[in-house]
């Protein structure tokens, strides 16, 4: 795709055994525009959650990336990148929200320290520029200020996960990568918090890398998707027509449980 911010290229991942290798994603390549919303779909297993750990560089041993990837975010490889360039783009350039992103928060930290520890070590921020940040971001979420020296024990599971959302939009970066981040939520709350993550992309301009096995929630929110199969990406399309006029037999497969508002038979 012209002018993306982010192009995966031929992405290969292995996990390496003392026997045998395990390839968990087999040569995926896609683009992510300025501002899109890019959805990966799949049952458990396939790759997803493998893809978004190497868009920030977080694997560890077993994990290798192969020599033919490439994963390029405005114009730089990331796989390129040595530590300390890496540290500056983690968070700044790519923030992500992890599954069950609602308990990520550390329990024994007041949320007020959580960002303070984020804007410090990305910004040098004091505490007092710390805290009328956070201040400003958790009025994004619609959170109120006031609540800033709370625990998060303190809030319910869909202002946790608003919190954390927060705390990755709190340097500004231009793609966050989301990780089933409604995983364990009501579908009220998947709603609300889904509204509200697209008003703050339309406001900030943004790019989302959403990942998740729900391709029904996926459809009403991406722009486009991909479908991943066995750490294959078998099919992607606009949202409309990956809903409408699926391609390959697996992606048909995934909507075949959706029972019809009006009767009929299924794809």
């Amino acid at each position: 795709m012209s002018g993306a911010l982010l192009s995966v290229k031929n992405l290969t991942i292995d996990y390496i055994g003392e026997e045998k290798d395990f390839r968990a994603v087999d040569n995926v390549s896609f683009d992510v525009a300025p501002g899109e919303v890019f959805g990966l779909a799949g049952e458990s297993g396939c790759g997803k959650s493998t893809i978004a750990f190497a868009i920030s560089r977080l694997h560890k041993p077993p994990a290798l990336i192969r020599k033919e990837s490439r994963i390029v975010l405005a114009g730089r490889d990331v796989l390129d990148l040595d530590q300390q360039a890496l540290r500056n783009f983690r968070w700044r350039e790519v923030a992500m929200v992890f599954q069950s992103a609602m308990n990520s928060l550390n329990p024994v930290l007041r949320v007020e320290t959580q960002f303070y520890d984020v804007l410090r070590a990305h910004k040098g921020m004091t505490k007092a520029q710390a805290r009328e940040r956070t201040a400003e971001m958790l009025k994004l979420v619609d959170i109120s200020p006031d609540r800033m020296r709370d625990y998060p024990h303190q809030f319910s599971g869909g202002m946790r996960q608003r919190i954390v959302i927060a705390i990755c939009m709190a340097l500004g970066p231009k793609l966050v990568v989301m990780d089933e981040p409604t995983t364990a939520l009501d579908v009220v709350v998947q709603r609300e918090i889904l509204q509200r993550i697209n008003e703050l992309r339309k406001q900030f301009g943004f790019s989302v890398l959403f990942i998740t096995h729900d391709l029904g929630l996926m459809v009403q929110f991406c722009d486009r998707i991909g479908i991943m199969l066995a750490g294959k990406l078998v099919e992607q399309d606009s949202a409309e027509a990956i809903y409408k006029t699926p391609q390959h037999d697996y992606t048909r497969k995934l909507w075949a449980p959706f029972p019809s508002l009006h009767g009929g038979p299924q794809l």
